[in-house]
């Protein structure tokens, strides 16, 4: 069994490979690679790594068991502390979340520094939609983001085969400036890109190429943007969780799913909603990963003295006093809260019923327009349930020629009982079921549900326990056969073929290959999969220009063109090294493409007859 590494702070990592030689640096990979099955755990907590008979590197983590300084990470070696064994031994472990930074406050006297736009503009608002007026950025701030975006056209065009140690300590060095400066968007972002970049190297099972080319057009756009002097709160994002005072509240419980991260913690949210139809949660995410998440369902709620756990709040109540609220809604424990359990509701009264009243294809349209908040947001429809179909469970929405949409598990780790009650409910067709769920922007129609329960009314709907007051989690509770009515009850099933995808039938899948050509393989890919004859380049693009994908097809052409582009002088070097052209033509193809996919997964949403074939365009 391996050793479990501890986290350690990007900038004890980027310190580390920026300390070693040019020599040491193309050996780092190799290194890194190999010395994860050296690890061994001590009683202490320590890990040590063994390299040949006269290097030990030694990780002795924190008091929350992350390494945050560099004197954490030693080696016996003479040339440490800028030795290979110590940065490979530090690049092996995972990294940490970074602390917190108080943002410095604003200034009005910087000079934006912008990025080369191909185009010849260097306005980088074009990306982000019409310019609005913006408080300025301080001199650092724009100097950060000026080199975060420098330091990421370099890894979009080194790609993944060439994105290694030494390009994703560049990376961390540049998301540990934009921390400072009070960038934390930045931050996060240019961590979500190492992650991913680590991830696609090592071919990890749960790693998608889609994944990563999303976070590099997230990191581009931001540090691009802010890098053009813009200052808009959205972008800079906010360097701690501020909680303010939210006086008293009554709140009622929704529901509770399991939560864990790559980073190694795990726990539980309950979603819960105050009678105005304000929503708020309650997390408990710790160390411990799926372990701690598959058990902290039912751990003790730690708010103002509360006597309930997270199951008895999913189906409670509570009335806060002194209760302090996040900007997302997290209600915090501060010393100053107390809080009285309160007798918990049905989703047939309120404030939950409202929740199932309007129609599926409103909420997604509404959240389309804000993808940032559809990450975190639950909808909630009645549904009757199809059948499985592959990998998703097909079921119509009970309204007048619902739409067709498909049901995929929260969560589908197989320890968690997400799928398992999933594929119990797909035996029952014809199901009638009221499903609580959060819609995939990245697929066409579909909802991953976090809760389900009985429709009222209907004859032919799921038998809770009247202690799960009508409602059940499915990542915690598991449906068994007394909780479903009897199948000869069950109506005449009506024929539904599933429909047509109107993401993946249509001709953007070329544009989205092109794209993660470039993050798999970086420029010269691109250059090559877009090389041959113009006849052939044309033909290419001719299925987008056909299905009215017009602008797609330009900027894709761009994109090919842009990365074809290498001109040399007289003595056969680069006229043109900087990355930035390359990087902009990347990012408008990526931003009209995600903008594209938004428009058809909304769409897909809407009411289908039968055996119709929505438009793609």
């Amino acid at each position: 069994m391996s050793t479990e590494l501890p986290p350690v702070a990007p900038e004890v990592l980027a310190e580390a490979v920026e300390n070693l030689t040019a020599r040491l640096r193309k050996k780092l990979d190799d290194a890194t690679a190999s010395c994860a099955a050296s690890a061994t755990g001590t009683a202490d907590g320590s890990v040590t790594f063994r390299f040949g008979e006269d290097a030990v590197v030694t990780l002795r983590p924190g008091p929350e068991g992350t390494v945050t300084e560099a004197g954490q990470a030693t080696c016996t070696c003479l040339l440490a502390p800028r030795c290979l064994h110590r940065a490979a031994a530090l690049g092996a472990a995972p990294l940490a979340d970074a602390a917190p930074v108080r943002a410095p406050e604003p200034a009005t006297t910087a000079e934006p520094s912008r990025p080369i736009d191909p185009t010849g503009s260097t306005d980088a608002s074009a990306l982000a939609g019409p310019a609005e007026p913006a408080p300025s950025l301080t001199a650092a701030q724009l100097a950060a983001a000026a080199a975060l975006w420098h330091v990421a056209a370099e890894a979009l065009a080194a790609g993944v085969t060439a994105g290694g140690a030494v390009v994703q300590a560049e990376l961390l060095r540049a998301a540990h400036t934009a921390r400072l400066a009070g960038l934390p968007r930045a931050e996060a972002a240019a961590l979500r890109v190492v992650r991913g970049l680590r991830a696609a190297r090592e071919r990890r099972a749960a790693q998608r190429l889609g994944a990563l080319t999303g976070a590099f057009r997230e990191l581009l756009h931001t540090a691009g943007v802010l890098a053009s002097g813009s200052a808009d709160p959205a972008l800079t994002g906010t360097a701690r969780r501020a909680y303010a005072q939210g006086g008293s509240l009554q709140v009622y419980g929704l529901c509770r799913e399991p939560v864990f991260s790559a980073t190694g913690y795990g726990g539980v949210v309950t979603h819960l909603m105050a009678p105005d139809g304000a929503r708020y949660s309650v997390a408990d995410v710790r160390p411990g990963g799926l372990a701690r998440a598959r058990g902290a369902g039912s751990a003790s709620v730690a708010l103002g003295g509360a006597t309930l756990d997270h199951a008895g709040l999913a189906r409670g109540g509570l009335r806060i006093v002194g209760a302090t609220v996040s900007p997302e809604g997290r209600l915090g424990a501060g010393r100053g809260v107390r809080a009285t359990p309160l007798p918990g509701t049905p989703w047939t009264e309120q404030p939950a019923a409202p929740l199932f009243d309007r129609p599926a294809a409103e909420a997604v349209a509404e959240l389309s327009a804000d993808p940032e908040a559809a990450e975190s947001a639950l909808l909630g429809c009645d549904v009757t349930v199809v059948g499985a179909a592959g990998e998703h469970l097909l079921v119509r929405e009970a309204r007048p020629d619902g739409p067709l949409l498909r049901l995929l598990p929260a969560h589908p780790h197989p320890e968690l009982p997400h799928t398992e009650n999933l594929r119990r409910i797909a035996s029952y067709p014809g199901l009638v079921i009221r499903v609580l769920g959060r819609p995939d922007l990245d697929r066409a129609a579909t909802l991953r549900p976090v809760a389900v329960g009985p429709v009222p009314g209907a004859l032919y709907t799921l038998r809770l326990p009247d202690e799960w007051l009508g409602r059940a989690d499915l990542g915690y509770d598991r449906l068994q056969g007394m909780h479903f009515p009897p199948r000869e009850a069950a109506p005449e099933p009506v024929p539904a073929a599933e429909g047509p995808d109107p993401l993946a039938d249509s001709p953007l899948w070329r544009v989205r290959r092109l794209l993660e050509t470039g993050v798999a393989g970086g420029r010269r890919a691109v250059a090559e999969a877009a090389r041959g004859t113009e006849q052939q380049a044309s033909a290419s693009y001719v299925p987008l220009r056909r299905a009215g994908f017009t602008a797609a097809a330009d900027l894709a052409a761009a994109l090919a063109a842009e990365a074809d582009r290498r001109p040399r002088d007289a003595f056969g070097r680069l006229a043109d090294p900087s990355p930035d052209g390359y990087a902009w033509a990347w990012l408008a193809a990526a931003t009209h493409l995600a903008a594209a996919e938004r428009s058809l997964v909304a769409a897909s949403w809407a009411a289908t007859p039968i055996g119709a074939t929505p438009t793609a365009r």
